[in-house]
């Protein structure tokens, strides 16, 4: 688009690039630009001084512009997702002897603006849907393998005599051949150049929040241990996040997130018998189960720093390197924690034995993998608030192998949890009936501006 302005009483013509201005001068006068404005102005004859597309070529213009994804995306996702799309599909042909510029295209082009604006703005709604609700199947399921998780090790330590540690040793040993997956891409397994130290923080992080996890599993029982850990990955990855990647949580979510965080609260308040006993208290078990809590809050610090910074890296390096970095900084950590809580080694000794190991590392992998892939799309502290659903998941699961009757606090709590996750999940994925047309006024308003 072109525009007649005067600047020091010289006629000059602007074509607006989407990247710079390009301005021809009638003289040759010098100009020097503002101090901090970052301008470029070619004169006749200077490479790339016809090659500004015009405003009106609104396509293009999208194309070249850093924010195409959001408005174009949706020619993609449903290609890669669900191939509902034709691959093959060829722009409308031109009418019959009409050259680039003619009237009668353009004339069409004006005429279908709207309805094209319309059916963009609904693909795009249409992509997005689609791939949150891949992004929460995902989370969900990474939740629903969580809560299996915990019952499996609790069941591997009472029936089997397997240590905690012990089976995140051998997790983190099985894990160790997902190194095949960037191998097959081509890729470095400890990260590109550049983001390996960034990448080996990160991968340190997560095994520490695991292994302060596990060993909190000696000293408190594991559904308290459990919950801390939750609730201090959630509250603390929302701090960090802000702190750290300046990424902020509108004020539904944040609301969501307060109303899950109290839900966990109140799983972790003490059963009546727990808080009205009479008998002296033993300053071993006191103490012990101080640092047990101890340990499980500051699991969740530290896997709080791993969410946020897998959050940073997210464009640099993938799942599969992730899981690998995760697994080789496990097998290192992991033998240390058994040497510093001198917890002995015990391997299983039956199939049945084996068969739960085998089955928590496919749990524990389905969960990494689902909750990894969210943190490309999703804020940490949401993704961490959705994994709260291993509580509830771990609690039905325990009642039907133990019937057992639970508290009010507890039922109170976990209902709290499904509903703060189950409104997130809503929110994240039914469409606003309102922001289609906040964005297509917008679209446009820009059409329609007289700058053209």
């Amino acid at each position: 688009m072109e525009s007649t302005h005067l600047l020091n009483s010289s006629k000059k013509r602007v074509k607006i690039h989407p990247h710079t201005v390009t301005a021809k001068y009638a003289t040759h006068t010098p100009y020097s630009p503002q101090p901090g404005v970052h301008t470029h102005f070619p004169q006749p004859g200077d490479d790339g001084y016809d090659d500004a597309p015009s405003f009106e070529d609104f396509g293009s213009f999208l194309e070249e512009t850093s924010d195409k994804k959001r408005l174009t995306e949706s020619k993609r996702w449903p290609l890669t997702l669900f191939g509902s799309k034709d691959k093959g599909a060829s722009p409308k042909p031109q009418a019959a002897g009409g050259g680039d510029g003619s009237e009668g295209g353009g004339a069409k082009a004006a005429k279908g603006s709207g309805r094209g604006v319309g059916e963009q703005l609904a693909s795009f709604g249409e992509a997005s849907v689609s791939a949150s609700r891949l992004t929460w199947v995902g989370l969900l399921g990474a939740a629903l393998a969580h809560g299996c998780l915990i019952v499996l090790t609790h069941l591997a330590s009472e029936r089997f005599s397997l240590g905690p540690l012990f089976l995140l040793l051998v997790r983190s040993i099985v894990q160790l051949l997902s190194v095949t997956v960037p191998l097959q891409r081509g890729e470095n397994p400890f990260g590109p150049e550049g983001y390996r130290l960034r990448l080996l923080c990160y991968g340190i992080a997560y095994s520490l929040s695991l292994c302060c996890a596990y060993s909190s599993l000696t000293f408190v029982s594991p559904g308290n241990a459990t919950t801390t850990w939750r609730l201090a990955t959630t509250a603390l990855s929302a701090t960090l996040a802000f702190l750290l990647l300046e990424e902020r949580l509108g004020l539904a979510d944040g609301i969501t997130i307060a109303a899950g965080l109290f839900g966990l609260g109140l799983v972790l308040l003490p059963t009546a018998d727990e808080s009205n006993t009479d008998s002296p208290v033993d300053p071993v078990a006191f103490w012990r189960g101080a640092f047990g809590w101890s340990l499980s809050a500051l699991a969740g610090l530290w896997m709080a720093l791993a969410l946020v910074g897998y959050r940073s890296l997210k464009e640099r390096v993938g799942v599969g390197t992730a899981l690998f970095t995760v697994s080789w900084t496990g097998c290192v950590l992991a033998p240390a924690s058994l040497a510093l809580l001198q917890e002995g080694w015990s391997w299983p000794t039956s199939t049945p034995a084996w068969g739960l190991v085998l089955g928590l590392v496919a749990c524990s992998v389905a969960a990494f993998l689902g909750m990894t892939h969210a943190l490309t799309r999703l804020h940490p502290a949401l993704v961490s608030t959705s994994q709260s659903l291993e509580v509830p998941v771990a609690m039905l699961v325990h009642l039907a192998m133990q019937p057992m009757v639970p508290t009010a606090p507890e039922v109170v709590g976990n209902v709290m949890i499904v509903l703060s996750v189950g409104w997130l999940v809503a929110m994240k994925l039914l469409p606003s009936r309102g922001g289609g047309r906040r964005h297509r006024e917008e679209y446009e308003e820009i059409l329609d501006s007289p700058i053209k």
